[in-house]
Formats: C-alpha cells, sequence, structure tokens
C-alpha cells in the first residue's frame, strides 16, 4: 500500500463519498475509486461497503482505518525528522540510557559537542526495562550500562565512565539528611528498602547492614515504589548514586562503605566512527572534574 493510498482511504474515510473525497484529494472520481479498490484487494479484505449514497465503513475497515490513521501520523512524521536530518546532519549518534540521570552531564556534553561537530546528531533514547536489548539489536550506537551486565556480551567494546558510589535516600528532613555520611549503625531502628532490582553490589551492602544491625527491613519492587515508599515514611533505603535525579525531592547522603559501582558506555565492536570515540571522551572529560565521581 502507498502513502497515496493511504491518504486516499483515510480521506474517504471521512467523507464517505468518493466524489467529494476526490475534490479535497484534487484528483478525479475514477482516480480515488481505482485507488481504493487496489488497496482493498492488495491488504485482502473490503474497507467500504458501496452504495447509490455514498460509501460506508465495513466493521474492519473501521478498526483498519483507527490504526491507519496512527500509522500515517508517525510516518508523517518520520518522513518530516528525515527531511530535517537531511538538511543539517551527516550523520547520528544514538545513545541509549535507562533514564535520564543515568549519565548526568549528558545535556553539557551535548551542548559542547555539537558546538565541535555541528554535522552530527546525537539522539538519547530513553527505557529501563529494553535499552541493552536495543543496544543489541544494532538499534542504538552507545549504551549506559553497569559493567557486571555487560562484561559478558561479545562484540562490543566497553569503556569506564564513572565508578557511582552508594548513597542513603531519605526525606529531606530526616535527622541522617543533615549528616555528611552515613553509617550501618546510623540505621539502627529504621526500616530498609531492599530488592527493586538491586545490582548485586547493592544486594550485598544491604545483606551485610541488615546482619550487622539487624534492622527492619521491606522488599520493594522497584526504584520507583522504593521512593513512593521513601516519600510515604515506610523507610530509607540505598542506592547507587547514578540513580539521582537532583530534583531535590529526597536527601542523598553518602553512605559509609568501599564499594563502588563500575559504570560504563558500551559501542559495537565495528562502530570506530571518530564522532563516537569524541562523544565519549567529552563524557568521560566532564565527569573527571567532578568530585562525587572517580573515572
Amino acid at each position: 500500500m502507498t502513502t497515496k493510498q493511504m491518504d486516499y482511504i483515510l480521506e474517504l474515510a471521512k467523507t464517505l463519498n468518493f466524489n467529494r473525497a476526490a475534490e479535497n484529494l484534487f484528483i478525479s472520481q475514477p482516480t480515488m475509486t481505482y485507488q481504493i479498490n487496489a488497496a482493498e484487494e492488495d491488504i485482502g479484505f473490503r474497507i467500504f461497503e458501496r452504495s447509490g449514497k455514498g460509501a460506508s465503513l465495513t466493521p474492519a475497515g473501521d478498526q483498519f482505518v483507527t490504526e491507519l490513521q496512527a500509522i500515517r501520523e508517525r510516518l508523517k512524521s518520520a518522513i518530516e525528522q528525515g527531511q530535517n536530518f537531511s538538511v543539517k546532519y551527516t550523520e547520528d549518534i544514538r545513545i541509549a540510557l535507562p533514564i535520564r540521570s543515568a549519565v548526568y552531564f549528558l545535556p553539557q556534553a551535548i551542548t559542547q559537542f555539537a558546538a565541535e561537530k555541528p554535522e552530527v546528531s546525537l539522539s538519547p533514547y530513553f527505557d529501563w526495562a529494553n535499552c541493552l536489548d536495543s543496544f543489541r539489536k544494532g538499534e542504538q550506537d552507545i549504551v549506559f550500562a553497569m559493567e557486571h551486565e555487560v562484561k559478558h556480551i561479545p562484540d562490543i567494546r566497553i569503556h569506564h565512565l564513572f565508578d557511582s558510589r552508594i548513597y542513603l535516600i531519605t526525606e529531606k528532613d530526616d535527622t541522617l539528611a543533615k549528616k555528611d555520611i552515613v553509617s550501618s549503625a546510623d540505621l539502627a531502628g529504621r526500616t530498609l528498602m531492599v530488592g527493586g532490582g538491586s545490582p548485586p553490589v547493592l544486594q550485598r551492602i544491604q545483606q551485610r547492614v541488615i546482619t550487622e544491625t539487624g534492622i527492619d527491613y521491606l522488599n520493594s519492587h522497584d526504584h520507583d515504589t522504593t521512593l513512593t515508599n521513601v516519600a510515604s515514611h515506610k523507610g530509607v533505603c540505598l542506592a547507587p548514586g547514578f540513580l539521582n535525579d537532583h530534583n531535590n525531592e529526597f536527601a542523598w547522603t553518602l553512605f559509609e562503605c568501599g564499594e563502588v559501582i563500575p559504570c560504563v558506555l558500551c559501542t559495537h565492536k565495528n562502530d570506530h566512527r571518530d564522532s563516537v570515540m569524541r562523544f565519549i571522551g567529552i563524557l568521560r572529560e566532564h565527569y573527571k572534574k567532578h568530585k562525587d565521581f572517580s573515572a
């Protein structure tokens, strides 16, 4: 089915009159009829019922037109984006992130990169559940990940970005939020949120805190649920710093422990573009200058 046939179907579905639809599209009525018939033959079912009074949608046609409208809008957007890209850019780098805050310096890095290489577009993709899978399928050029997630994936290159330290998340008015650093002993009498897809390093820290202090704990499904529980006065939680979205909704206080979570950017082994390496270099420069990160 061509894009013109899509437009013919959508216009006829709106007017339910062959002559009026043809006039609105500046084509002849026979052309409209021919194209609708050809589209129906192509897809294998009738979209419209014809009568002397005009046309009406079949039940299948009604469902089809609803989906077709959404598809046409997405296609129109894709074409417009492609046209814009072709005018301004010669290359695109796609970077996948689980959440926006995972790469804290991404906006600054994009700004610097754009000044150096205005001909290269950089497109972030945010999806906690699917960003790594999207990268492995070749849909993304760069992916942010914790090192333990990717060290066994073949045909990739791993670029160390920073070591994420562990923080205690509390409400802003919590007495622990006034401390510069929090220890396991400080958590006595509290309830600790655990689980929620915690990486192995964090799971070990959680278990050690529970064993050493005997504090209560509560299993939490995911990070967003954990934050909701913290805001609901149900407890506190430990989390890697890269999850901090810096919106000041919670207090993030450094937790006293020797463990860190190495965070990396991955590229495909056969991607040797200078632009990709330069963008990674810019990100590294920003992290290296910040006291809260070690590159």
